[in-house]
């Protein structure tokens, strides 16, 4: 018990970056060195605590988040209580991360129905992945040690669920799900062998455990058979090691190939920039039979087809509906596979693989760029259509996982309405506004020169080529003179290798994303490159990205099971450099770009993977803000 709860502490004592204070003055800076200085001279928790007494502000809460911590440290689960309810006071506190503080608090003092009502108050509150998923686990923890199994168990698998989709460590999950798992009969097991790919696993792994308790070679069988359907399962920390490492990362052997495509109807154009990419990245795989299928068949007739190949792989569908129309029917379900689009369903099988040409992978990309920089008020242009509006939401929820701060966000509607968007949110407008009332006063032409805000310190842009060439022009006149050059970022979408044949003007500085397929210096297979060129001089850029996609598609099927398994590894495709994370879903890093005198060069930009609030100490929360 005491190992577990030191395991459980060690990541409980980050918890304190979810508090989010306002960003301190100049002088709230100074009280906070001495709050420092006045708590390094503190030697326990209960000590920080009474220094707090007699502080006011920001400086009273950091030495609150300091008693906090070292509360956590020495088990002082009575003042830890004490400190997140006097924080329950103050405002600017991340109130969700606090009350969980408080219901850990009151578990480890086995006051189980406090912390249950406080953890029932946060229901359809917990929007960041880190709460929802200590939430759970602390709920199914508080279950399981009052011996209710059949309650604690959905708790235990959202929580997996969650931490495996987010790559989130919580300390002693899998050995605590596990051990709940015992607790059932095979009754309650079969009961809970439903829902997603995650939690059938855990519940099958159960149920082989029971049915083969007594024969140790129909065990060791049953769980190899385990290990292969559920690659790169969580439940394999807690099976024995010695031969985890060579079933899953054995290449998989791909004597017959499916590739399922659209070769008719609305989207027969893509199917066919896709085929041109795979029968391209064929010449140079062993792969001693490839079929293609058109995927808008049906489901019976593409299941019947399935059946007379028996293919090794499937590749594809591409269109989000026939994948969800063959995962509803299981078609799939004993087949590994590779969709060409994303998947907002269960995943029916950990063999399951998920590739698209996904824009978040670059917003993230530029996220994580811009909080390595530093850079704290970033500003977002983007269309007022459903493709502006996902990717601003989706670059402002992950922005609140890792910073304080707010972005500001400016939609337009076309072109005309761009310049009114632009001079609002830099607030030019104000200071027209400002000039105007001077020189009424004076009634004669006064010196003039407009000034933008000064706090934005990086500029997105998540237009079209058109669009962003409509932009930038913008920006360089409404950016004060008085200020420094604000960075401007732009993804893949800012660049159309046709559009740049004839203009690359106005755009000088901008930076980009895009795939390395796209440029020119950055292609690695320069044969390759020529050879499409002379056969589609004209094609289109989303025929060109398709058709990257769809080699690297092939190309990386033979590392796709060791890549799942090995979050760190990277593919090196046309596409960029590729990564699977623990849902299946491919990632893509691109490569950085830059226009410099009406030309495009790369250029590599500093980033990291930055660490989440919920996950940051009191005193790295003093450095972000």
């Amino acid at each position: 018990m005491r190992l577990k709860l030191v395991s459980l502490l060690i990541i409980l004592s980050g918890l304190s970056a979810c508090s989010t204070t306002e960003k301190p003055t100049k002088n709230s800076d100074n009280f906070s060195n001495s709050a420092n200085a006045l708590k390094n001279q503190a030697t326990s928790a209960e000590s920080i605590y009474l220094l707090a007494q007699n502080r006011q502000g920001a400086d009273k809460i950091q030495l609150l988040y300091s008693a906090r911590d070292a509360a956590i440290t020495e088990q002082n689960w009575s003042l830890l209580e004490q400190i997140g309810s006097e924080l329950e006071l103050t405002a600017s506190v991340d109130q969700i991360q606090n009350r969980l503080y408080i219901a850990f608090a009151q578990k480890q003092q086995n006051k189980n129905d406090q912390a249950l009502v406080i953890l029932q108050s946060l229901d359809g509150q917990l929007t960041q992945p880190e709460h929802f998923a200590w939430h759970q686990f602390l709920t199914a923890s508080i279950y399981a040690s009052q011996n209710f199994p059949k309650k604690a168990a959905p708790y235990f698998f959202r929580a997996s669920e969650t931490a495996t989709k987010n790559n989130m460590e919580i300390p002693q999950l899998n050995q605590s799900l596990w051990d709940n798992l015992k607790q059932l009969s095979s009754y309650a097991l079969e009961r809970f062998n439903r829902g997603t790919v995650i939690q059938q696993g855990w519940v099958n792994l159960a149920l082989y455990q029971q049915v083969y308790a007594n024969s140790g070679v129909e065990l060791d069988q049953a769980i190899n058979n385990w290990r292969r359907r559920y690659v790169g399962h969580p439940a394999r920390s807690i099976l024995p090691k010695q031969d985890e490492a060579l079933t899953e990362l054995t290449p998989i052997n791909i004597e017959r190939l499916v590739v399922m495509f659209p070769q008719s109807g609305p989207n027969e154009r893509l199917g066919d920039a896709l085929k041109a990419g795979v029968l391209a990245a064929l010449d140079k795989q062993n792969i001693n039979e490839t079929i293609f299928i058109d995927e808008n068949l049906s489901t019976e007739e593409i299941a019947a087809q399935l059946e007379q190949i028996k293919p090794d792989f499937v590749v594809g569908p591409l269109l989000k509906v026939n994948i969800d129309k063959l995962a509803n029917a299981k078609t799939l379900i004993d087949t590994p596979a590779l969709h060409l689009n994303t998947f907002d369903g269960d995943r029916v099988s950990l063999q399951h693989y998920f590739f698209a040409l996904n824009p978040e992978h670059e917003v993230e990309q530029a996220l994580e760029h811009f909080l390595a920089m530093g850079y704290q008020k970033p500003m977002l242009l983007a269309p007022n259509n459903a493709n502006g509006q996902r990717l601003v939401d989706y670059f402002n929820l992950q922005w609140q996982r890792y910073s304080q701060t707010k972005p500001q966000i400016g939609f337009y509607d076309d072109k005309k309405d761009m310049p009114n968007t632009i001079t609002s949110l830099l607030e030019v407008d104000k200071s027209k506004e400002r000039i105007k009332t001077v020189k009424a006063l004076f009634r004669q032409e006064v010196e003039n020169e407009t000034r933008s805000r000064g706090d934005i310190d990086v500029i997105y842009i998540l237009g079209d080529a058109i669009e962003t060439r409509l932009i930038k022009p913008f920006l360089d006149v409404n950016v004060s003179t008085f200020s420094d050059r604000i960075p401007l970022y732009a993804s893949s979408k800012s660049h159309s290798k046709q559009i740049d044949r004839t203009d690359k003007g106005d755009l000088d500085g901008l930076y980009f994303t895009e795939l390395p397929w796209m440029i020119n210096s950055q292609i690695k297979q320069q044969d390759l490159r020529e050879q499409y060129n002379s056969l589609w001089s004209d094609q289109a850029d989303i025929s060109q990205r398709l058709f990257a996609m769809a080699y690297d598609a092939v190309s990386v099927l033979h590392d796709i099971r060791q890549l799942s398994v090995m979050p760190s590894s990277q593919f090196s495709g046309l596409s960029g450099k590729l990564s699977v994370n623990s849902s299946g879903h491919i990632e893509r890093t691109l490569d950085w770009a830059q226009y410099s005198n009406r030309r495009i060069k790369p250029v590599q930009l500093k980033t990291q993977r930055p660490v989440p609030l919920f996950m940051q100490t009191a005193s790295e929360i003093q450095t972000i803000n």
